[in-house]
């Protein structure tokens, strides 16, 4: 939406909003891009000051106020804070980013089926809430459809009618945009929820052909065909053309219900985005017009289950226990299984016993829960010894030949210390052996 520069009459605060902005004008006023003191932003309309003065469209005015107050729906702009009694009145509706359909048509030409009947069943859709609430928009048109990041929103409610409500007929008062208000309208019947049927009508044969249905021309001349003529729908394409002239019929019995032609329009959404692209449409309101891309599926394709099969089926073919790969692990290779698990031999080694000029390597025994190794059984029934045992009788021999090399040290060292322990009980030692050596010669005496 294309925003201007305040001029120098246009009032700097309005209410508890100030003015940053003109959004544009309109026959009612003019619309400002505002902010409250938190920084949320409005888009408030300030009444032109010759309706102002008019008693009975205040009063009128008022009674619009208060049913758009009662209006829920995502596909509409939330009223947020309005003033009755201003010397202006004025209402401050939920800013909407985004440019009009009016817009976007003017700039980028008219819009596809599928844009059409998606952006058409979202209208649907909030003119459904609106009429449940007792409310009548009586001015939908192409520049008041706003097309969000969220999907198309409904805007200024400001005409809107209490249903049962005539409308203004007052010269001068003219109510609506020529080319879009109906035939009742004009007539200055009562509105009813058909009343906006015929405007949304009209507004999506705009967004196919990027014209009004009733072409162009003065304003007289635009409500005389909309009461006298048939609307022109040449260039809308033939899936959207039935249901749109079912809209426009002069007579409001004739036209289809809001939810009937949101239903309708549905469909015809659906349809012609697998027509042209294959897919569904998003189901959400703000992508009316693009498609679902479907993103590939993340199941398993079952390659990785039969390899495992195949696995399992190959051990218990060689017999072996060994366990089943973890689901998250990718399967081992039939050359990677094939494969010994442990080192390389290394040069001069018999490749197939692992030992060197053919000497086989015993196996490595199996091992129990806490580490131990198990004895293993021959052939014959008994028990053989495993490598804890042998390693306990080696311990067992080593202990007691140590114990004999002791045992004889000791006895050798006993055996060299008795007999000098005798001599030194006789005699003094060498003295006493000396003494006995030559005792004889001394005890040969010559007469």
């Amino acid at each position: 939406m294309a925003m201007m520069r305040l001029r120098r009459e246009d009032p700097r605060v309005v209410g508890t909003f100030r003015l940053h902005r003109r959004l544009g004008a309109g026959g009612m006023g003019v619309v400002y891009l505002g902010s409250d003191k938190r920084g949320q932003r409005v888009a408030l309309k300030v009444i032109r000051p010759d309706l102002a003065e008019d008693q009975e469209f205040r009063s009128r005015f008022a009674r619009e106020v208060s049913a758009a107050r009662r209006i829920r729906g995502g596909c509409t702009a939330r009223l947020v804070a309005a003033d009755l009694d201003a010397d202006r009145p004025w209402f401050a509706t939920q800013y909407v980013p985004g440019p009009s359909l009016h817009d976007k048509v003017n700039e980028e030409g008219p819009l596809s089926p599928a844009q059409v009947a998606s952006i058409g069943a979202a209208l649907s859709e909030g003119l459904l809430a609106v009429h449940d609430a007792g409310v009548v928009h009586r001015d939908l048109k192409p520049s008041n459809i706003l097309l969000s990041p969220k999907g198309p929103r409904i805007i200024d409610f400001g005409i809107a009618w209490a249903t049962g409500a005539s409308t203004l007929t007052h010269v001068g008062t003219a109510v609506g945009s020529p080319g879009f208000l109906a035939p009742e309208q004009v007539r200055g019947a009562a509105v009813t929820p058909a009343t906006d049927i015929f405007a949304l009508g009209a507004t999506l044969a705009y967004a196919c052909t990027a014209d009004s249905p009733f072409g162009q021309g003065s304003s007289e001349v635009m409500l005389y065909r909309v009461v006298h003529e048939e609307a022109q729908l040449a260039g809308v394409p033939d899936a959207l053309a039935p249901l749109l002239a079912s809209c426009l019929a002069k007579d409001p019995a004739d036209r289809p219900s809001t939810l009937s032609l949101s239903l309708r329009l549905k469909e015809i959404a659906a349809r012609e985005a697998h027509g042209l692209s294959g897919g569904p449409l998003d189901s959400g309101a703000g992508a009316g017009w693009e498609r679902v891309e479907r993103r590939p599926s993340e199941r398993p394709t079952g390659q990785r289950a039969e390899e495992y099969a195949r696995q399992r089926t190959e051990r218990r073919t060689a017999g072996t226990s060994s366990p089943r790969p973890h689901p998250s692990r990718p399967p081992v290779p039939r050359e990677a299984a094939a494969r010994p698990s442990g080192p390389v031999p290394a040069a001069g080694k018999n490749p197939r016993t692992g030992g060197r000029n053919g000497r086989r390597v015993p196996a490595a025994r199996p091992t129990g829960r806490n580490g131990s190794r198990t004895p293993v059984r021959t052939t014959s029934g008994g028990r053989r010894p495993g490598p804890d045992r042998r390693l306990l009788r080696q311990r067992i021999i080593v202990f007691v030949v140590v114990t004999l090399l002791v045992a004889l040290g000791i006895a050798a060292a006993q055996g060299c210390q008795g007999p000098a322990r005798g001599l030194g009980a006789v005699g003094a030692g060498p003295a006493v052996v000396t003494a006995g050596v030559v005792g004889p010669y001394a005890g040969v005496e010559e007469p």
